[in-house]
Formats: C-alpha cells, sequence, structure tokens
C-alpha cells in the first residue's frame, strides 16, 4: 500500500475521556438535588449551556466546570453560597486528575501504522490539557504531527491539509465523533474511518453523511485499523 496521510483523533479514540465527564456530571446531580427534574433533563440544560459556550470558550475540564457552575445557578433552588460554586467547579476539576485509560488495542496499532504511514495526531480543547493528555499517554513518538484547535470543522481540515501539503485522496481521519472527526472531514474531501464509541458525548453524535469524493469505513475497533492500512 502507497504511504497514507493518517490523521487520528484523541479522546475517545485513543484513550478514554468522556465516561469521566459523566461522572462528574452524576456527582453534579446529586449535588443539586434538584426536586422535580430528572438527571436527563438537567443534562438537556446543561448541553444548551455547553453548546453556547463552546464557540466562545472551548471545550476541556476547566471550561466543564465553568459550565457546571453555570447551570447550577440556573437551577438550584437553595440560597447559592461561594462554596456551593467551588464544588461544582471541583466535580470537574477532579477529571484532570484521573488515570489515563489508553483503550485496548490503540498502542499495538499505532506503532503498526507509524511505521507504514505518516500519523497525524489531530484534536480539539484546552491546548495545555491535551499536551497533558498526549504527554501522558505515551502515545505521542508514533506522530509526526500534532495539531490542537478550538474546533474541528470544515475550516480546520481544510487548513490541516494545506499546512501539511497532503493530497486529500490520500488521507483518512480516524475518529469516534461523527460531528468533529468523520462527517466534516468527509465534506472537507477526506476519506474518514469511523471508530464508534459507545460513550461519546451526546453533543459530538450525528447522523454519519455519504461521503463525497472520499470514502467511508466503519470498523468494530481502533485495532481493525491494521486489517485496513
Amino acid at each position: 500500500m502507497s504511504r497514507l496521510h493518517l490523521i487520528v483523533d484523541a479522546d475517545d479514540t485513543l484513550w478514554e475521556n468522556n465516561v469521566y465527564f459523566e461522572r462528574a456530571f452524576e456527582d453534579f446531580v446529586a449535588y443539586l438535588e434538584h426536586s422535580t427534574l430528572n438527571a436527563r433533563e438537567i443534562r438537556a440544560i446543561l448541553d444548551e449551556i455547553e453548546l453556547a459556550n463552546a464557540r466562545s470558550h472551548g471545550y476541556g475540564s476547566l471550561n466543564f466546570g465553568r459550565n457546571l457552575q453555570q447551570c447550577y445557578l440556573k437551577l438550584a433552588e437553595r440560597e447559592i453560597g461561594a462554596e456551593d460554586l467551588e464544588t461544582v467547579k471541583g466535580f470537574a476539576l477532579r477529571i484532570l486528575e484521573q488515570p489515563l485509560e489508553i483503550i485496548a488495542g490503540v498502542a499495538e496499532t499505532l506503532e503498526y501504522l507509524a511505521a507504514r504511514h505518516e500519523l497525524t495526531l489531530f484534536t480539539k480543547g484546552h491546548s495545555d490539557e491535551q499536551k497533558m493528555k498526549i504527554e501522558r499517554s505515551g502515545l505521542g513518538e508514533f506522530f509526526a504531527h500534532t495539531a490542537i484547535v478550538k474546533e474541528k470543522d470544515v475550516a480546520s481540515y481544510r487548513q490541516l491539509v494545506s499546512e501539511r501539503g497532503m493530497d486529500p485522496a490520500c488521507a483518512w481521519m480516524i475518529g469516534n465523533s461523527p460531528k468533529s472527526d468523520i462527517n466534516p472531514a468527509l465534506e472537507a474531501g477526506l476519506n474518514a474511518a469511523f471508530v464508534p464509541h459507545a460513550r461519546t458525548w451526546t453533543l459530538e453524535r450525528q447522523e454519519l453523511r455519504e461521503p463525497g469524493p472520499g470514502r467511508l469505513l466503519i470498523l468494530r475497533s481502533f485495532a481493525d485499523l491494521r486489517g485496513v492500512f
């Protein structure tokens, strides 16, 4: 096979991520103790806050803490003190203390792919937080280039392709998020390999779009990439 450009997502593709946000949310719901709203209804309100704030503040644990505080201010049924807001923010900050859990088969697969193709790590979020996770993962050695952006949209894919001198026909985006990994990459003219994750963040879920000039592959696991590339 000719040498390809493989662009790889990080969170919930290489290592577990959203599960820690889910646990922080569960702690938030328990602390809120709302008299009428259940967890799903609270989640819907938080999603609206996160969607609005992502445009200006981006993603990551620190921004999640801000979103939880805003949600608490909106929904709390008791007098709110400064200690309440610090407690709520703490649910998010604890995410940074969690061990980084590499998804099964990832390290071996990256080693295999890096020997055959050029790998780019392409992730969104808070720059310092993402750099910390990359360093803790020990996976950075497999990538020829790393790009951390505020949003992974069509424009950011086209910019990456241009900056790295990639031929879109020979470039593949690999990730778990239809919204950030697959659909914008296909729209930008790249190929895409979808690796589903059972706990992908709600706001990252979309129907997979029909590919344009590129190809779309749907795999069962990251390790299955060894049978494709």
